[in-house]
C-alpha cells in the first residue's frame, strides 16, 4: 500500500487501530476491481453497510480515504447494516462492485487483544503500540484472498440524487436553507428544527 495514503489516512482518522486500513484494503480493493480512480468529484458512489454503532465502524474512514467517496460530496451512504463491507458504484458506466471483510478474518480480529481491551473501555491511544502496530501490519501485509471477498463486477440500477442550489431563509430562525430542508408549516417556510418534526418527514 502507498505510505503517503496510509499516513493520510491515519491523519485524517485521528489514531490507529485494525479497521480503519481495514477500510482503506476494501476501498482498494473494489476500485481495482471496477478499474476506475480515486473519486475527485462524484465519478464513483459508495454503499457502506457499517451500523450506527458498532465496534468497528473506523472501516468507513478508510474506505473514505481509499474511494474519494465523502459524506462532504454526498456520494457515500450508510445501510446501516452493522456489517463491514461496501458496494462501490461507478457512476458513469452504471457497474458495481461488492467487497467484503472475510467473515474468519474479522472474527480473529474480534478475539483479539485490541478488542478486549476497546471492551474494557481503553480508547484505541491508550493501547500500546506492541499491540496495534503488528495488527495494522497484518492487515496491510496479507493478500486481497485472505481478507476480503471481492464480488463480481454486476450492472445497477442506480441513478444520483441531484443536489439543489435553490434556498429560502427560514421563516421562523432566519437562516440559509436549502430546499430539500424546507418544510411549510402554517403556510410559511421552515427550516426542519423550528418545523419540530422530524428530518426525513
Amino acid at each position: 500500500m502507498d505510505k503517503a495514503l496510509l499516513e493520510l489516512a491515519i491523519a485524517f482518522h485521528g489514531h490507529k487501530c485494525p479497521a480503519m486500513p481495514l477500510g482503506l484494503r476494501v476501498g482498494l480493493a473494489a476500485m481495482e476491481r471496477l478499474g476506475v480512480e480515486r473519486a475527485s468529484n462524484k465519478e464513483l458512489h459508495c454503499l457502506c453497510e457499517t451500523g450506527p454503532a458498532h465496534a468497528a465502524m473506523c472501516f468507513l474512514d478508510g474506505v473514505q480515504t481509499a474511494t474519494g467517496c465523502t459524506y462532504g460530496k454526498g456520494n457515500i451512504q450508510k445501510l446501516n447494516y452493522g456489517k463491514n463491507a461496501i458496494t462501490l458504484i461507478d457512476v458513469k458506466t452504471r457497474r458495481a462492485v461488492r467487497v467484503a471483510v472475510r467473515p474468519e478474518f474479522q472474527a480473529q480480529g474480534m478475539a483479539s487483544e485490541f478488542v478486549r481491551l476497546r471492551r474494557e473501555g481503553k480508547e484505541p491511544k491508550e493501547i500500546a503500540p506492541e499491540i496495534v502496530d503488528p495488527m495494522i501490519e497484518r492487515v496491510l501485509s496479507l493478500p486481497d484472498a485472505e481478507i476480503l471477498v471481492v464480488g463480481e463486477v454486476h450492472p445497477v440500477e442506480w441513478a444520483p440524487a441531484k443536489g439543489t442550489f435553490e434556498w429560502e431563509r427560514c421563516a421562523e430562525c432566519g437562516e440559509v436553507t436549502f430546499a430539500c430542508g424546507l418544510r411549510v408549516v402554517g403556510g410559511r417556510h421552515v427550516c426542519v428544527p423550528c418545523a419540530g418534526y422530524p428530518a426525513g418527514k
